[in-house]
């Protein structure tokens, strides 16, 4: 299961509860970028549409940069930040929505990794950090670290 792409801001800015896995809906040259590396989950979100003729809400992944495959050739109506679908089941879509609304939480990327040849999606609920929350990891981060070339130091 290689990773392709880390949301590192996700972890500092929300506590990260449950955690869900869901296939994206990708272009074939997408895809060919999205292995080489070529995707960035910064500043990227996972919202709930229902689109027009439907009744069910779907999942989308927003903002989520995307580069265009360099061998694909010219595409100038391509938009790397387009919208792109994730696939789950219904009973993962309802479910969602319930502790959505119930809770006030927030649908956070962590990563994009494949699993069999698909690419894959990690995504949290997320509840946002206050300002003092983020300043305990921080602290705690350095004392880790300080802890870590003391032990080294030993040695």
């Amino acid at each position: 299961m290689p990773i392709l792409a880390i949301n590192k801001r996700a972890k500092f800015d929300y506590n990260i509860g449950d955690k869900y896995e869901a296939g994206i809906v990708l272009f074939g040259h997408e895809v060919k970028s999205v292995k080489t590396g070529h995707v960035s989950l910064k500043g990227s979100y996972v919202t709930l549409k229902t689109p027009k003729r439907r009744e069910q809400p779907q999942v989308y992944l927003i903002n989520a940069h995307i580069s265009l495959y360099k061998n694909a050739g010219p595409m100038p109506s391509y938009d790397p930040t387009r919208a792109r679908q994730l696939l789950l089941n219904k009973k993962e879509i309802k479910r969602l929505i319930g502790k959505k609304q119930e809770q006030g939480l927030t649908l956070v990327p962590l990563k994009i990794y494949t699993k069999h040849s698909f690419v894959k999606l990690e995504f949290g609920l997320g509840k946002g950090k206050k300002q003092y929350d983020k300043r305990e990891t921080i602290k705690k981060r350095e004392v880790d670290r300080k802890i870590r070339t003391l032990t080294k130091r030993t040695r």
